[in-house]
């Protein structure tokens, strides 16, 4: 029997997100589309939220061994959107090296738009091979919050950067709406951990992260994410320095512990030590107008607590997206 409905123009795994503001002034979804095995479910907008939040999502929970995942978005001219997962997204084991499960994601951001993506890490399985390919052009008004994170496998069951390979390219463009200018690079930040093809006499993949579970890069860019980028890089030249030592008498030293500490002071020492206990390394530095937050750590869970709290801390994120799009980092 021939179908009525005219035939699906998608292609598996393909999506697309448009993001816009209404005329009330709230950021709504003027359209969202996706294929199997991608999912995109967007809760119902209320007038007090501050941006209109979609969940990406997997069929299982994981993308399967070949799997192809490709999802644009468009942002227009001060639109608000937030993108979360709801855990781990799993990369499952790829029966042979030549299959290869991908993750592509095309984003143009306009002018007064800005996009928050902050989702779960990413957990490739044993034997795993995965590409993830992520590409964002942005006019100079408009902004980027990006959150880009991979953990070691499944540890309940021994693994320990057991992959095949991961790669991870994230790419941020300066682009214009003249047809006389053209676009322009401003990061291309690239990560291959390859477990399989190592150098003979080489460290494998597991002992050159040197007990790290996890790794990640935070991307900030744009006007609505400058006290955030400020932030991080007032708190890393903060850090006390390398082969620093303390030259103070325990007298005075009793003496300055006795001196009333502010809100932030009292915040940031407890950090550091939680950040010496929990073993947490990290760094940030201004890249062409990009802030660049790169770390590590030997827990998850002790990485997911340190940059939620970095980022409430702040508060920024909170006030521009709504509370909904830190839940992956709480």
């Amino acid at each position: 029997m021939t179908s009525p409905f005219p035939k699906s123009s998608s292609l598996a795994g393909e999506g697309r997100i448009v993001a816009k503001l209404s005329p009330n002034d709230i950021s709504t979804l003027e359209s969202i589309t996706y294929q199997y095995p991608l999912k995109l479910i967007s809760p119902a907008i209320i007038s007090e939220q501050s941006s209109v939040l979609v969940f990406l999502l997997s069929y299982g929970g994981g993308l399967v061994g070949g799997d192809q995942i490709n999802l644009s978005i468009e942002v227009q001219p001060k639109a608000r959107l937030s993108i979360v997962t709801q855990g781990h997204t799993k990369i499952f084991r790829s029966a042979r090296p030549d299959i290869i499960t991908r993750q592509n994601l095309n984003v143009e951001i306009k002018d007064g738009g800005a996009l928050c993506l902050l989702p779960d890490p990413v957990q490739p399985f044993e034997s795993s091979i995965y590409e993830q390919i992520q590409i964002f052009k942005l006019t100079p008004d408009a902004s980027l919050y990006l959150l880009d994170w991979v953990t070691q496998g499944r540890t309940a069951r021994g693994e320990n950067w057991s992959l095949g390979r991961w790669v991870g390219r994230n790419e941020v463009w300066s682009i214009s709406d003249s047809t006389a200018s053209k676009d322009r690079l401003l990061v291309r930040d690239t990560v291959i951990l390859d477990g399989a093809n190592r150098a003979t006499g080489s460290p494998s993949l597991r002992e050159s992260m040197y007990r790290h579970a996890i790794v990640g890069t935070l991307i900030l860019r744009g006007p609505m994410t400058k006290s955030l980028g400020e932030f991080f890089l007032s708190e890393f030249a903060a850090l006390p320095r390398l082969g620093a030592r303390d030259f103070r008498t325990a007298e005075a030293r009793k003496k300055d512990e006795a001196v009333p500490q502010s809100p932030l002071e009292r915040w940031r020492n407890k950090r550091l030590e939680e950040e010496r206990d929990k073993q947490i390394l990290w760094s940030a530095a201004n890249v062409r107008g990009c802030i660049v937050v790169k770390f590590g750590a030997t827990t998850v869970e002790a990485t997911r607590n340190w940059i939620g709290s970095m980022l409430l801390q702040e508060g920024s994120v909170e006030r521009h997206f709504g509370e909904q799009a830190l839940m992956c980092v709480r």
